[in-house]
């Protein structure tokens, strides 16, 4: 009796996991403003894990309980080179952990540029769009969005956040957390990354551009940085460079790097420091709330 109960339990467990609050939109109503030309069908692999050939744009929204809704939101790219989305543990379980804490959370399943540099920008700006215009329906505060992004989703999330328009609906996100992040386009960066984004041989204008560390201003929000020292896939050149560039311009800013895990471990629980980097970002995302509630 006593194994059929904890049976049922460990059931009931995993299916509300998989099932919390959680529906799919389509990001444009219409059709986006560029086509990334990807004709063949999406592929999903291990249940999801991993998505390439991304031609549509959705939005997976997990809304936080409503009896403990901060109003906070934190819209989610998962990275992944801009080749595919790893969409398991540096998105769903991301947005998970966050509905415990009182967050929404808004996974991207942004398009594969396929060499057409504007489209993940383009789809990151109108999620933030799609969330500021219907906050009050999805019980949110329009003014406490922000956005994260792990390694290549973490430079769409750092453009995003200094690449941004305040005319008409306001794209700019309110805070942004990037785990070990592809920040620059220049010699330190990923560079299948770059290749899958700028072409092989793209601008020097191109490069500057979207080398963020170079982008950040009075404006760019508040950020945290998450990554480990022996990171040989992303350098943490990468996220130094973007934090300096941050206190340079007074940005409220925190970077925690820990001295080992590599690269790409997401909210993977074999991460060595899995329960004080969670920690140290619940810790951040009080006080980020407490400031904008000012």
């Amino acid at each position: 009796m006593v194994h059929k109960v904890l049976i049922t339990i460990i059931f009931l467990s995993v299916f509300s996991m998989k099932t919390i609050a959680q529906h799919e939109i389509d990001l444009w109503k219409n059709s986006p403003p560029t086509n990334n030309g990807i004709t063949t069908p999406e592929i999903s692999e291990r249940d999801g894990w991993w998505i390439t050939d991304v031609s549509t744009a959705k939005l997976v929204v997990y809304s936080a309980p409503k009896s403990n809704n901060t109003g906070m939101c934190v819209i989610i790219c998962p990275g992944g080179a801009y080749a595919g989305l790893a969409f398991s543990h540096e998105g769903r379980e991301f947005a998970q952990w966050l509905n415990t804490l009182g967050i929404n959370a808004v996974v991207l399943k942004y398009r594969m540029p396929n060499k057409h540099k504007e489209i993940p920008l383009d789809d990151a700006w109108q999620a933030i769009r799609y969330v500021r215009e219907n906050a009050k329906e999805m019980n949110i505060n329009p003014e406490n969005i922000g956005i994260a992004g792990f390694s290549a989703g973490g430079h769409l999330a750092s453009t995003a956040s200094t690449h941004f328009s305040t005319t008409g609906i306001n794209t700019r996100p309110d805070f942004s957390i990037l785990f070990y992040p592809v920040i620059t386009m220049s010699l330190s960066t990923h560079g299948g990354s770059k290749s899958n984004l700028l072409g092989n041989n793209p601008s020097s204008s191109d490069v500057y551009i979207y080398s963020n560390e170079k982008q950040v201003n009075a404006n760019t929000p508040p950020t945290i940085l998450l990554l480990s020292d022996d990171d040989d896939v992303v350098l943490p050149q990468n996220s130094i460079e973007y934090y300096n560039s941050l206190k340079n311009n007074n940005i409220l800013a925190s970077m925690y790097i820990f001295p080992e895990g590599g690269h790409g471990w997401g909210m993977n629980k074999d991460f060595k420091y899995n329960e004080q980097m969670l920690f140290l970002l619940k810790s951040w995302l009080l006080d980020i709330n407490k400031q904008l509630a000012k």
